[in-house]
């Protein structure tokens, strides 16, 4: 496996790429009509793509992803050293907290928040 993508529908591309802009400090390796894609670490990537665009790709299969905006659909949990800073990056963006950073019976200190569109990011460290 060369790489791994986590994409995430989105309402609004644009101001989507700009909270994560903001929130991982990174600038996207990929930002074009349709998707932007940010490269973490060891292949792995995060995907923003319009909610327009994985309903022509799912037709009438499925409900149009807009539905379930504001719905909490995926969870990226990602494991950083001062997790806090990004939790405090992550609100002054835009996000809502969920649950503010404290020790959880598996061991890591994690905050969660939600990005505009609903989607849970947890900020977790090491104890």
């Amino acid at each position: 496996m060369k790489e791994i993508m986590f994409i995430l529908y989105v309402s609004d591309q644009a101001r989507s790429t700009s909270f994560y802009k903001r929130t991982l400090r990174l600038d996207p390796s990929l930002n074009v009509p349709g998707m932007t894609e940010f490269t973490l670490k060891n292949g792995v990537m995060i995907g923003l793509m319009p909610n327009d665009g994985i309903a022509k790709i799912i037709g009438n299969t499925f409900p149009h992803p807009s539905e379930g905006s504001g719905i909490p659909r995926c969870e990226l949990y990602l494991k950083l050293e001062n997790a806090q800073n990004y939790v405090d990056r992550a609100l002054k963006a835009g996000a809502v907290l969920v649950s503010p950073m404290q020790e959880r019976p598996w061991g890591d200190i994690t905050a969660y928040i939600a990005d505009e569109d609903g989607h849970i990011l947890a900020f977790a460290e090491e104890k």
